[in-house]
């Protein structure tokens, strides 16, 4: 299992009598366990290769696995023979291979939609066509071998628990029962996780063929708690532990994704874009899901931020209702696209954990602060997605309603925080005042980045937007506070049809 599958949809503290995890740590090629997936399979064998692939310059032939059954929801095994060779070969498996009672529990089992991708055995109707190991990487040369040499460590896979559905908020006004209707009709949904994470475990069988110690990981919105149904999907490569300059190393690789995009995989990879940003990344559609898609190399700070996002998101039941009223808001306002000089939805994200963080009761605390062991900056990648499993809820005294802190956050960032001299801070819980780096001198908006400190709203760079987004803080908190009346600032009922 990868640390991206759907069961994080569940929060990240489970009941203390199901706490204790099982780990497996590399597998060896003829004694699998019986709950060892496909992706598994592949991964044990990826690493039993590379150092010998690598040395050689060239990719040894996979050899044939025999697969146990997999243990599903209802305890019945499954037989996965076809599947775990499906994508080694040209000709797709006919639904008659799968029996009549896996289909039925696909449909039927509260598990149906977590148990496809936590066992990493893509449905029989959605699997796609592979290509055999025809793509030479210059970076597997010799001269290439020391640097890949250190590359990402085998997962210890984690089996989490069941997930456990949350208690929504009360509203008992109307504003605030306009933000939970809007919450709940508009956050992202179990299958449309599923649909990128059946994305994300293909390609990265795709991109093993050229990097075999490589390792995708889905990030950002999708896996955070934040995502909505109409959120795109973030990918990052880590092809190894060590940084990557993004300039040479980062822009070569993604060269050679993007060869493999518009070749290969463009029976159901379309549009592959090679956007040379100081980030660089390539943007993609994935013709199945119809989800829009973003896959940088090694910006692993995404990685971390993932997880740290997504234990706020789901230790205060508040949270995740607020954050994605006011990512609709952003949207709708126009002030929520970073490529165009507004806020991005990460920094959005941040600054209503921050305002949560510095109410005179605060409903979150600084987890940073906290549990530094848990959101350790140097921990490594494969243990990141752990930690915050032992994280329990944070009890907060403030039983403020969610309009009112709707209201509250708007008046905040209209009147009380001084743009001018303080950088919001999630990590510190707190407004503390500017640095005066380069990075924070001439920018209108300093917010913070919880791991490596920069500035994620450094997009703000010309003053005439800056003034547009202050402006729609104070008029949103005017109307808000005089109306009540959600409606009034976002047109709720195309929100909901757009999702």
């Amino acid at each position: 299992m990868f640390p991206n599958s759907s069961n994080l949809v569940r929060p990240p503290f489970p009941p203390k009598r199901q706490r204790q995890s099982i780990f497996f740590n590399k597998l060896p090629v003829n004694t699998l366990p019986a709950l060892a997936s496909h992706q598994q399979i592949i991964d044990a064998q990826f690493n039993i290769q590379n150092t010998a692939g690598l040395s050689s310059g060239s990719l040894p032939a996979t050899p044939d696995v025999t697969p146990q059954p997999k243990i599903y929801g209802n305890g019945s095994p499954v037989h996965t023979s076809d599947a775990s060779t499906s994508f080694r070969r040209r000709k797709r498996v006919s639904e008659q291979s799968v029996t009549r009672d896996v289909k039925r529990q696909r449909i039927h089992s509260h598990h149906s939609e977590t148990t496809a991708v936590n066992q990493a055995v893509p449905l029989a109707e959605e699997r796609r066509y592979s290509f055999p190991r025809s793509i030479h990487s210059p970076l597997l040369d010799a001269h290439y071998v020391p640097d890949l040499l250190g590359c990402v460590p085998p997962l210890r896979d984690t089996l989490f628990p069941d997930p456990i559905e949350t208690t929504p908020p009360v509203a008992k006004d109307k504003l605030s029962q306009q933000v939970l209707e809007l919450f709940q009709a508009c956050q992202q949904q179990t299958c449309d996780l599923n649909r990128k994470e059946l994305c994300r475990t293909e390609l990265q069988r795709e991109i093993q063929r050229i990097f075999p110690q490589s390792r995708l990981f889905l990030v950002g919105s999708s896996l955070n708690g934040f995502g909505t149904r109409s959120s795109d999907g973030d990918l990052c490569l880590v092809v190894k532990e060590e940084p990557v300059n993004q300039k040479t190393e980062a822009r070569y690789i993604l060269s050679l994704v993007h060869k493999l995009f518009s070749t290969k995989l463009s029976s159901y990879i379309e549009r592959p874009q090679l956007i040379r940003a100081k980030v660089p990344i390539v943007k993609f559609r994935d013709k199945k899901s119809c989800v829009e898609f973003d896959l940088n190399v090694n910006n692993v700070v995404g990685i971390r931020n993932t997880f740290l996002l997504r234990t706020y998101a789901y230790i205060e039941n508040r949270v995740r209702p607020l954050v994605l009223v006011v990512k609709k808001w952003a949207r709708f306002h126009d002030i929520n696209d970073a490529s165009r000089g507004t806020l991005s939805s990460y920094s959005l994200v941040l600054m209503v954990l921050h305002y949560l963080q510095t109410l005179p009761e605060p409903i979150l605390p600084s987890l940073q602060k906290n549990y530094p062991e848990s959101f350790d900056p140097t921990m490594q990648l494969h243990l990141v997605h752990q930690s915050p499993c032992t994280i329990p809820p944070y009890l907060s005294k403030n039983g403020s309603s969610l309009g009112d802190l709707l209201i509250g956050f708007f008046k905040y960032y209209a009147t009380e925080f001084d743009w001018s001299h303080q950088m919001i801070s999630v990590r510190e819980a707190k407004a503390i005042p500017r640095p005066d780096g380069i990075e924070w001198r001439n920018k209108y908006i300093c917010v913070e980045e919880p791991f490596d400190r920069t500035n994620t709203a450094r997009a703000v760079h010309e003053k005439q937007k800056f003034d547009v987004i202050k402006a729609e803080f104070l008029k949103t908190w005017q109307v808000l506070r005089d109306r009540k009346d959600l409606n009034c600032i976002l047109p709720l009922r195309t929100t909901m049809q757009k999702r």
